[in-house]
């Protein structure tokens, strides 16, 4: 049974959009995952989560696919995918070529050593609810019950 999933995609080095834009191809070429909608580019300045870290401004994406994987094979597909588009994984916050994140996967919830949906900082970010509300308003949020676009007007 297939399941409508959101994805977050960012990237703040390097060709921001073409990066995107090839994950989002790549994506849709895989088997199992057929994508239906990406939003368009924000351009948006990093968090600044550590201390003394100075960053690029990245662009962010949210996309809504479709997907016979379960949660955890998509999220390996993503990661591999991440690695194949030149992302290394140096520290936590680094900078990076690519990031896709599962924010959320139909209604379930998850809490692995390695996977977390829906994404725990989702509801806090703007970057990530204003891209989602674009592409997917009524996609609810299984933890708060609230949709998207309740989400975004509420933060």
């Amino acid at each position: 049974m297939s399941q409508k999933s959101l994805i977050g995609l960012g990237a703040n080095l390097g060709d921001r959009a073409g990066s995107m834009t090839r994950a989002w191809d790549l994506l849709g070429n895989m088997p199992g995952i057929r994508t239906l909608r990406l939003s368009r580019f924000y351009e948006t300045q990093a968090l600044t989560l550590r201390p003394g870290l100075v960053q690029p401004q990245y662009l962010n994406a949210a996309g809504l696919l479709e997907t016979e994987l379960d949660p955890h094979e998509l999220h390996r597909v993503m990661t591999t995918m991440e690695q194949q588009l030149g992302r290394v994984r140096t520290e936590r916050w680094a900078p990076r070529t690519i990031d896709l994140d599962l924010l959320l996967f139909g209604e379930m919830e998850i809490h692995t050593a390695t996977l977390t949906i829906p994404h725990p900082f989702m509801v806090e970010r703007r970057f990530v609810l204003e891209p989602a509300a674009e592409i997917a308003p009524e996609m609810q949020h299984p933890t708060t019950g609230k949709t998207i676009a309740q989400l975004l007007t509420e933060l």
